[in-house]
């Protein structure tokens, strides 16, 4: 069986507020100095859920990211979790993309990689929030999908799949190939061994570009962005402190409600 998974290199999300700065003139967020990325914390139990399913069934897990710096730690810290082979895509067009665009560059990937069973991605990533990577994947290559999952087994030729709903789960049995996209409800990613990060280290990562996945000329509908980014800014938080006065209690409380009652807050 082969399983790939793809993941993604975020800024901390634990880094505290105060360190968190954005250009406004270019719109990108300036990483913090002194703190290194992480990969996307639902990308890891994406990365979880494949290495439970090897342990049971003969399988290769095969994890892909898309980093215009390429930089080869996240890729190989899923090789010291437990991956078998990791493929690295950097290419200096592969700057600024949105979601369609980043789901054609994976879907190209996928196509050159070849037969697979399983496809597993994070629901969504900690920096952007938007959650359509995996969907928009799943759509190019004509795939069935199934989101926020938390469990998966095989059995007798399907794979068997717990997918969170607000009020319970849903459990699900379909054939392969198929595409997941993985909640974070209820599983704990494993951490790296001492004896997989010396591996890790030891593995050739394949850098692919734009021409190695013949990703170039991008289809016409991709050629012009659906949506740009307007601004990025931190928000403004402003705080005013008025005090009350009153004889009584009494008389406090109807100044506190004609006060709010004018700001609509009640």
């Amino acid at each position: 069986m082969k399983i790939l998974v793809c993941i993604k290199k975020i800024p901390d999300p634990e880094i505290p507020p105060s360190k968190f700065c954005v250009d406004e003139a270019k719109k990108e967020v300036i990483p913090p100095e002194g703190i290194p990325p992480v990969m996307n914390p639902y990308d890891c139990c994406a990365l979880e859920i494949a290495l439970r399913v090897k342990e049971k069934v003969d399988s290769k897990v095969i994890a892909i990211s898309l980093d215009e710096e390429g930089s080869t730690e996240i890729i190989r810290q899923a090789l010291a979790m437990g991956a078998d082979e990791g493929i690295l895509l950097v290419d200096k067009k592969f700057r600024g993309l949105d979601s369609h665009l980043t789901a054609f560059i994976l879907s190209q990937t996928i196509k050159k990689i070849g037969d697979f069973d399983l496809i597993l991605c994070g629901k969504q990533a900690a920096d952007w929030e938007e959650g359509l990577v995996g969907a928009l994947l799943a759509e190019n290559l004509s795939l069935p999908l199934i989101n926020s999952v938390s469990e998966v087994s095989y059995q007798d030729g399907e794979f068997i799949v717990k997918r969170v709903l607000l009020d319970g789960y849903q459990l699900i049995s379909v054939k392969p190939p198929l595409l997941l996209t993985v909640s974070s409800e209820g599983i704990k990613a494993r951490l790296p061994t001492g004896w997989g990060i010396i591996e890790a280290t030891r593995k050739e990562i394949p850098r692919w570009g734009a021409a190695e996945i013949e990703a170039e000329p991008l289809p016409e509908y991709l050629n012009h962005p659906r949506r740009r980014l307007l601004r990025l800014l931190l928000p403004e938080k402003k705080r005013r402190c008025e005090i009350l006065e009153g004889n009584t209690p009494e008389e406090v409380s109807l100044k506190l409600s004609e006060r709010l009652r004018k700001q609509g807050l009640i």
